[in-house]
């Protein structure tokens, strides 16, 4: 919104400063942020109200958890409420990719909110049917994708045209794999495992907002030189216009997190639930798919893909061969039956989080 005062930078030559996006990302930030830490306490103290009991703690569980009993969750909205706001004011409304990217944030969270309604009335860890949810994830994926796909058409040379339906291989300069329309599902697998792998990494007191900041940091980075024709070409990045729109977004995502993490920071006042988990990592896939940088994202988030394989090994392990692989699924349950203390935990995920994205951003530049 505030973009359009640049329109009267002729008059006023300081309003120019809006049509910069380092800018509007710091802004976006700082809006953000303050929203979060402004409304907070009212959000917590409401959700506390309305949920009495609060979230429902795993019985079968590390039992230092059930000292968390009557925490409230839902703690998304806090996030997604500062996110919102700042977006709206900061980022160009007039860019498709911005509302694409806030499509699938809200429609995952809105999924989640759901899903973490039916646990807190029914006081169950069973949310709604795990296959309808996924079915709804991937219809939203799908068309944003879609959208994606129509938008890069639109924007790109004739020459480059098949960049819109590709696959680009990271540390390759031009190696690209053009999956025509099945592109679109490609980008809704992407998006809906992004949403899942970070909803699964969520489980223990800030172990999830950091690395999820961590890679919208990353990827704010990336959104800014692939939509740069300068230093894209200089850095021989497959140029997207218009996607350097989406670091603001990442931008008021950092801020919207660094204002929760006060809240969640152990013992948490509140949990992000399905709310904020779901919706985070839908955003976070949603900026990869447009940016190009799929693969990275897996690289990036290479935490959150730890955490999804994890259960998937241990189920498949379980069924097959009646074993479990680890002593308790995600894996971060596995370190804290081993005898791992809850912060030792979520800080050296972190670490892991940081080491992962700067062998991310190393694809930038290693080609």
């Amino acid at each position: 919104m505030f973009i359009w005062l640049a329109e009267l930078s002729a008059s006023v030559p300081a309003l120019n400063v809006f049509r910069y996006i380092t800018f509007r990302t710091g802004a976006a930030t700082a809006t953000a942020m303050f929203f979060v830490f402004l409304f907070g306490p009212a959000i917590i103290a409401s959700l506390r109200v309305r949920q009495g009991k609060g979230q429902p703690i795993r019985s079968d569980g590390p039992q230092s958890h059930l000292a968390k009993k009557g925490t409230p969750t839902m703690g998304g909205l806090m996030i997604l409420s500062g996110l919102l706001v700042s977006a709206l004011l900061w980022a160009n409304l007039a860019n498709a990719y911005v509302w694409v990217v806030l499509f699938v944030t809200l429609g995952f969270g809105a999924i989640g909110f759901y899903d973490d309604y039916l646990k807190v009335t029914k006081q169950s860890h069973k949310g709604f049917s795990g296959k309808l949810r996924l079915a709804i994830e991937g219809l939203i994926g799908l068309a944003a994708c879609i959208v994606i796909v129509l938008v890069s058409r639109e924007t790109l040379p004739p020459a480059r045209e098949l960049l819109a339906t590709s696959v680009a291989i990271p540390f390759f300069k031009d190696l690209l794999i053009d999956l025509g329309w099945f592109f679109a599902a490609f980008g809704a697998v992407v998006i809906v495992g992004a949403g899942n792998a970070v909803n699964l990494t969520d489980g223990l007191d800030g172990l999830a907002i950091v690395p999820v900041m961590i890679a919208a940091a990353t990827f704010g980075f990336i959104a800014y030189l692939v939509g740069n024709a300068i230093f894209a070409n200089y850095l021989q990045l497959n140029f997207v216009q218009g996607v350097g729109e989406l670091s603001v977004l990442c931008g008021a995502l950092i801020g919207a997190g660094i204002g929760f993490l006060w809240f969640n920071a152990p013992p948490a006042q509140i949990f992000m639930g399905d709310t904020g988990s779901l919706a985070l990592g839908g955003m976070l896939g949603a900026i990869a798919v447009a940016t190009k940088h799929e693969i990275v994202l897996a690289i990036v988030g290479g935490l959150f893909v730890l955490e999804a394989l994890s259960v998937i090994v241990q189920v498949a392990s379980f069924k097959l061969t009646g074993k479990r692989v680890f002593k308790m699924a995600p894996i971060h349950h596995h370190f804290e039956q081993l005898g791992w203390t809850e912060p030792q935990v979520v800080i050296r995920f972190w670490i892991i989080a940081v080491v992962l994205a700067l062998v991310g951003l190393s694809t930038l530049k290693l080609r």
